[in-house]
């Protein structure tokens, strides 16, 4: 697979992430620079969109979603490290739906109704019959075979630890759970721990490259994840260490590259929790909706930490060729240790945006 119908050069690419995640000097930040293409790079004709449909994760027409994974990668130019990629999501929470959570779509995303009321009879287990594993199944496997040396798979969305249980619980459900029966929690998590890697493993082992490497948000040479834990936003630093530390501890020793969604001001005071965790390899900060973007100096002082404390940073949905002088004037050489994603509005532009970050 040494090149692919959508990025001539992945071989070079994955050469260079395999460099960048071992901590070696690739003489610059990885990029994943995208650009729109005047032309498509091949035809393919689109199906039109099924009456009453809400959101692309939708499992309501199997057709449809395999079109849009074939139409998703056509338009664009992938420049540096970033990679064409197509993944069979169907929600910010697929292992709550593999798990027994109902999907209810929404416009533009798909909500997972709780399953747990009892907690007492709460069960975990692992379904090979569930109707959402079996759609990620059939769509995924579908997709890797029409998109054989055009682009790889990227992992279905699964998410973890508090998360998953909030979304198989309810929310607040769960936070009375954290007072009145945290060993219930704790016990809980440690089932989810072993079901995400009972669907991690089978997604890899089908989705994986020759080399081994895996795709989610970025290539790495290894088994890669994002590891989450947005629910942290209503507990405590103390809360946080005692629930879901031990859940990101033992998920990254199972894992060879995974980055942590980060996301929104209200998950900054477990900044030093998430520092603290040997294989935590890289920390992808989200500031969240109205708040200063990824690219705004008021958050430079929590890349610094981040890196001194020997992690790597990825932003995504950075912008600007003037932002990204601004970093480099900022971090030298430390901006080696980030990973940046950014859109250009032209080919030429991200030719110039990737001049500007090996200089």
């Amino acid at each position: 697979m040494g090149e692919l119908l959508y990025k001539d050069d992945f071989d070079e690419a994955r050469g260079r992430l395999t460099a960048w995640w071992n901590g070696e000097d690739i003489g610059r930040p990885a990029m994943m620079i995208y650009a729109p293409r005047e032309t498509p790079v091949e035809d393919v004709p689109e199906i039109p969109k099924p009456e009453g449909w809400l959101t692309d994760y939708s499992t309501s027409n199997f057709e449809y979603r395999v079109n849009l994974a074939l139409q998703a990668c056509i338009k664009t130019h992938y420049l540096a490290e970033a990679v064409p990629y197509v993944s069979p999501d169907l929600a910010p929470n697929c292992l709550a739906l593999y798990l027994g959570c109902k999907g209810v779509e929404q416009p533009g995303t798909v909500w997972c109704e709780a399953c747990i009321d009892d907690p007492e009879t709460a069960s975990f287990r692992f379904d090979p019959g569930n109707f959402y594993w079996d759609f990620t199944l059939r769509l995924g496997r579908e997709q890797l075979r029409l998109g054989k040396d055009k682009f790889v798979i990227q992992f279905p969305d699964l998410i973890e630890g508090l998360d998953t249980l909030a979304a198989m619980r309810d929310t607040e459900a769960l936070l009375v759970d954290l007072i009145e029966r945290p060993r219930w929690v704790h016990d809980s998590l440690e089932h989810i721990t072993h079901r995400y890697f009972d669907y991690y493993d089978a997604l890899y082992d089908l989705f994986k490259d020759e080399t081994g490497g895996s795709y989610f948000w970025a290539w790495a040479p290894g088994r890669m994840s994002k590891l989450q834990c947005d629910f942290s936003a209503m507990i405590s630093p103390e809360m946080f260490g005692e629930f879901m530390v031990p859940v990101l501890r033992e998920m990254t020793k199972h894992l060879d590259y995974c980055m942590y969604h980060w996301d929104g001001p209200g998950a900054i005071s477990h900044h030093d929790h998430l520092l603290s965790i040997p294989d935590l390899t890289m920390i992808q900060w989200t500031p969240g909706a109205g708040v200063e973007p990824v690219a705004h100096k008021r958050w430079w002082p929590l890349y610094h930490k981040t890196i001194e404390a020997g992690k790597r940073v990825v932003l995504l949905g950075f912008e600007g060729i003037a932002n990204l002088r601004a970093l480099k004037t900022e971090f030298g050489p430390k901006l080696r240790q980030f990973m940046i994603s950014i859109g250009a509005e032209s080919l030429k532009q991200a030719e110039d945006i990737l001049g500007l970050a090996s200089q």
